[in-house]
């Protein structure tokens, strides 16, 4: 099947007839037929299928226990209303890039892997990248368990209904032992390719991130009775809280972004007694995205004191920088300039998104592959990548695989 052949496949999966955005959550409906989508293609070409205690999938080419294995992939659920590009591109490029290879010949001198992590985005749990996190090691089992989602269902509860064995999630260490670099392709989150006019590039670091849950807490009271002066509203120093994080992000060259908010009662003539924001801050560096949640914080906690708020922070989750493989990096830097004069023809660049391969990075060679987004727009339904250049990323990408895995 050609590139575009699979895209189209795929393309209707999960998508929203409302907004035209994707709810691929893990563990749904939508996620089965993904997952149904990645097996068909696997046995399509004659690979071994697979299924890891996590609820990973795997194709592999050649013996897994071999070791020493390259492994590509992506992951293909999304996050609400998101765009189609954020995880399925590397899927999907990494089929089309074997299929590249087994049309050039190309000899394999080593097992080759073709994998799809489950729910890498966090958009039923809140917490992203479970299914790598569950393998590495950075989630234990027992907050696997705890995870909820906003109907109170719990990840074991999920995945037992969709007829996957809970019990069995854990470290795999014997898994990534077999693994000798892993590269992950994926749309860029931004716009840097488009400003310097290339169709891919190589991913040097991932920023430190984390999210931050701030619950303030007030009174619940009638809209209409209520005098202002006898309020306690968690409103007001929640937006004000708004306001400090753009402050704050700007002054340390960072981001910082509450972009998801519960409010109870939730009532249009009732002054909440409760209002929880989620903060999702990212830097260059791990003390500028300090300075930024330090900031934020003090600023919720003296406009909730002021108003007569009670105020509960809580980090839900923190990724540190991630700086991929250099020698890998350097590699695929090398194989993709190899037929140019230049020294380096590839651009090397930083992201602020969080990936499968940043989790995997301090357990295993991991370096990313980029491809161009002409709007920088991702998350959203405009998030958008010209065929051209994913077929550029699926060339880009065999080369890669070529030059890591065979002969």
């Amino acid at each position: 099947m050609t590139f575009h052949s699979m895209w189209a496949e795929l393309l209707p999966i999960g998508r929203s007839s409302a907004s035209g955005g994707y709810r691929r959550y893990a563990w749904t409906a939508a996620d089965a037929d993904c997952r149904a989508w990645f097996r068909e293609q696997a046995e399509a070409r004659g690979l071994t299928y697979e299924v890891d205690r996590n609820g990973n999938q795997w194709a592999w080419l050649g013996d897994p226990a071999a070791g020493d294995a390259v492994v590509t992939g992506s992951h293909l659920d999304s996050v609400p209303d998101g765009g189609a590009f954020d995880g399925p591109l590397g899927v999907v490029s990494s089929f089309a890039a074997l299929d590249e290879l087994r049309a050039r010949r190309a000899e394999f001198a080593k097992p080759l892997a073709l994998v799809n992590f489950g729910d890498e985005e966090g958009a039923r749990f809140g917490l992203a990248c479970v299914g790598s996190r569950l393998t590495a090691g950075q989630l234990t089992v027992a907050q696997a368990h705890r995870l909820t989602d906003g109907e109170g269902v719990t990840l074991p509860q999920a995945m037992e209904a969709a007829g996957y064995d809970p019990d069995a999630i854990g470290p795999d260490p014997e898994r990534l032992s077999r693994i000798g670099a892993f590269v992950e392709l994926h749309v860029e989150q931004g716009r840097a390719l488009d400003l310097s006019g290339d169709r891919v590039g190589v991913a040097s670091a991932i920023w430190p991130h984390g999210r931050w849950r701030f619950d303030f807490r007030g009174e619940a009271n009638h809209a209409g009775t209520t005098r202002l002066e006898d309020r306690r509203d968690p409103m007001l120093p929640y937006a004000e809280t708004v306001l400090a994080a753009r402050r704050e992000a700007r002054l340390a060259g960072a981001v910082a972004t509450f972009g998801k908010i519960s409010v109870e009662p939730n009532g249009v003539n009732a002054i909440p007694s409760l209002v929880r924001g989620w903060l999702d801050s990212r830097a260059a560096d791990q003390a500028a995205l300090d300075r930024v949640v330090d900031g934020v914080e003090l600023a919720a906690r003296d406009h909730a004191a002021a108003h007569g708020i009670d105020l509960d922070v809580v980090r839900e989750s923190f990724t540190p920088v991630v700086e991929f493989d250099h020698a890998l990096r350097d590699e695929l830097a090398r194989i993709l300039g190899k037929d140019s004069d230049a020294r380096l023809t590839v651009p090397v660049l930083g992201t602020g998104a969080g990936h499968d391969a940043g989790i995997l990075s301090d357990r295993i060679p991991t370096a990313m592959l980029f491809v161009r987004n002409p709007t920088g727009v991702s998350h959203s339904p405009a998030e958008f990548a010209a065929e051209d250049d994913c077929v550029a990323g699926v060339h880009a990408l065999a080369d890669v695989l070529e030059g890591l895995a065979c002969r």
